[in-house]
């Protein structure tokens, strides 16, 4: 976790966008990745200096030409204000727009890099507000660049790139990624999921990721994501950066539109939430897809594609709106039916409807499924999520201190009513287990593939829940009337003695 203070100091860089006349919160985070980008240049190239004093070799590993001094962060920095405009404006984005040859997977990104903070003063307020952040650890290396994607989501409409993070980690930890998996998502966005899948990694692999093979295949093959929109990608390569991944197979890739064939079956999970608005003409869209279904649905076509990714054996864990649980098309019936027939669908995790507000209210599931190519489900776990620690309105404000929010919080039963992530977790590892005699009144049940079968394979959970029937006395007519009669003489009885109780005159 950051501090308040480094809150601050980043909060004081995006003030003094705004006030420089850069509103938009997307240019704003490309701008601070191209600077963040310059100073870790000049940080190797530190590096790569002390190296060679300390061995006596020759340089190596230096991103700047050793005459180049004047494109060092810590050398403009101490410029004026005009020279240090020029300088970076006029040498150092021009230098790493040639970068596309280093054995980068960021480099690519910078080829149409630019610096569009308009004028000297803003330039320096920036650089300066920056150089105060500290940014040796690599722990806060990440927390302070999530901390700056946070505030995408918080300016309005740009949101709709980020899955709330809590969301992300509740998946995560129930995939519980292994260290010889090849993680890839689709859609990648900023890489909130690799990010998460990262944490988590170092948090319960820490010695098999650390050296030898383990670590090359953690740092080279195991994360890759595709989007198709290059600031996006920037971002998302620079937060891989910053979460101490050096190469990332973060790459430009309109996922549904290309054929795949050579990616089939290369990955053994998928953790996506793609975008799962509007529809594709068929000739745009890859044929390898249309193959496995026909339609023009964007969400039944990343399913088609994820379940086309996945390697035998490969688990999915994907964020999909309630069409894809019981639209009644034969597309939405079909690929219903392959996941429950044909692979292994595992389970159907219901989220409340103000999860991603304030940008949308759609209801949305994560389906939890496994590709056998050869059926396997015997039985699906459901989950109702009814909160999940904030609240549900357009504010979404916590309910319970920082420490009981997220899946991994120890809650009391009544703090469970605010914040069911960690039930969602401990009930899914007995999904097996005690959970398959779960009754269906219940928050969480398990449901036959038989009985989804007959009711259309219908993923709905609603259509499988059953309500709580409040238990009510039944009496025999007879009964009912003979108190009626009682009530009507005690009420007579009642009225006599009143009038005995009355003054001669008022009788």
């Amino acid at each position: 976790m950051i501090t308040g203070e480094q809150k601050s100091k980043v909060d004081a860089v995006w003030d003094a966008f705004w006030t420089g006349g850069i509103s938009n919160p997307l240019e704003v985070m490309e701008q601070i990745t191209y600077l963040l980008f310059i100073r870790r240049l000049d940080d190797e190239q530190t590096r790569a200096l002390n190296r060679a004093n300390l061995t006596k070799k020759p340089l190596a590993g230096n991103p700047f030409p050793a005459n180049r001094d004047e494109l060092r962060w810590s050398v403009f920095k101490a410029y004026s204000a005009q020279e240090m405009f020029d300088t970076i404006d006029q040498q150092v984005f021009p230098f790493i727009r040639t970068m596309r040859d280093e054995d980068s997977t960021y480099a690519h990104f910078m080829k149409d890099a630019r610096l569009s903070i308009p004028n000297p003063a803003m330039l320096v307020r920036v650089v300066d507000r920056l150089d105060s952040i500290e940014m040796q650890d690599l722990d806060t290396k990440g927390d302070i660049y999530e901390y700056m994607l946070g505030k995408i989501a918080s300016a309005g409409q740009n949101g709709q790139f980020r899955t709330p993070r809590h969301i992300i980690k509740l998946m995560v930890e129930m995939m519980a990624p292994e260290p010889g998996d090849t993680i890839v998502d689709p859609a990648s966005g900023t890489c909130g999921f690799l990010v998460a899948a990262i944490e988590y990694m170092r948090s319960h692999h820490a010695r098999a990721i650390n050296s030898g093979a383990g670590a090359k295949h953690f740092h080279h093959k195991m994360f890759h994501g595709f989007d198709f929109d290059n600031t996006m990608l920037r971002i998302g390569s620079m937060n891989m950066l910053l979460h101490g991944i050096e190469q990332p197979d973060i790459r430009y890739r309109d996922s549904l539109a290309e054929a795949n064939a050579g990616d089939a079956g290369a990955y053994s999970m998928v953790l996506a939430n793609p975008p799962f608005a509007g529809s594709l003409d068929y000739e745009t869209t890859a044929k390898d897809l249309q193959q496995i279904v026909k339609t023009k649905k964007t969400e039944l076509l990343f399913l088609a594609l994820f379940l086309r990714l996945l390697k035998p054996g490969g688990r999915g864990a994907v964020i999909v709106p309630d069409g894809v649980l019981s639209g009644s098309t034969k597309a939405h019936k079909e690929l219903r039916r392959m996941l429950v027939d044909d692979q292994k669908l595992d389970a159907v995790v219901k989220l409340p409807s103000g999860v991603f507000k304030p940008y949308a209210g759609v209801s949305t599931a994560i389906l939890f499924f496994t590709k056998t190519n050869s059926g396997g489900t015997d039985n699906v776990w459901f989950y109702e999520l009814r909160a999940d620690g904030l609240s549900l309105d357009d504010k979404r404000a916590a309910l319970l201190d920082a420490d009981k929010l997220g899946p991994l919080a120890e809650l009391s039963d009544d703090e469970h009513a605010k914040n069911n992530l960690p039930d969602v977790l401990a009930r899914w590892a007995d999904r097996d287990g005690s959970e398959l005699n779960r009754a269906r009144t219940e928050q969480s049940f398990c449901v036959p593939r038989e009985a989804i079968e007959a009711e259309g394979y219908d993923l709905a959970l609603n259509r499988y829940q059953e309500l709580v029937h409040e238990e009510v006395e039944h009496r025999s007519p007879q009964e009912i009337l003979d108190e009626l009669d009682k009530i009507e003489l005690d009420i007579r009885s009642g009225l006599g003695e009143l009038r005995q109780m009355l003054p001669r005159s008022a009788k």
